[in-house]
């Protein structure tokens, strides 16, 4: 019980965190002038626009275990150079990006069997 509570609770914060990338999209003046702070190009944010809210879907839809394991992996890429461009940035929030990414850890980690890719048998 307490493997399947870790599991839903650290991926559904992930999740919401996720979600919120939709904002990338609205064009806002604070979400281009980060963007452009950061030295990235705008075309940066569409595509993470799209992509964040996108695995946060598949990670918590059930079924498509292929799919999950590309989620968590390039959930896992974003987050370690958000965590880099906030830290040498200076930004205040720099931390936030490594506390994320401990929650996709325990969400990896905890995630029931049938949300797991089965092992590929071996060849004779």
């Amino acid at each position: 019980m307490a493997r399947k509570l870790a599991y839903w609770i650290s991926t559904a914060l992930v999740a919401v965190a996720l979600l919120g990338s939709l904002t990338y999209l609205t064009g806002s003046e604070q979400v281009v002038s980060g963007f452009a702070k950061a030295g990235y190009p705008q075309h940066l944010r569409i595509v993470l626009g799209v992509m964040k809210p996108a695995a946060a879907v598949v990670l918590l839809v059930p079924g498509v275990p292929l799919m999950k394991e590309w989620a968590y992996a390039g959930v896992t890429f974003a987050l370690v150079m958000a965590f880099i461009s906030a830290y040498l940035g200076a930004d205040p929030v720099w931390p936030m990006p490594l506390v994320l990414l401990a929650l996709l850890i325990v969400s990896y980690v905890t995630r029931p069997a049938n949300r797991r890719l089965s092992p590929v048998p071996a060849s004779a």
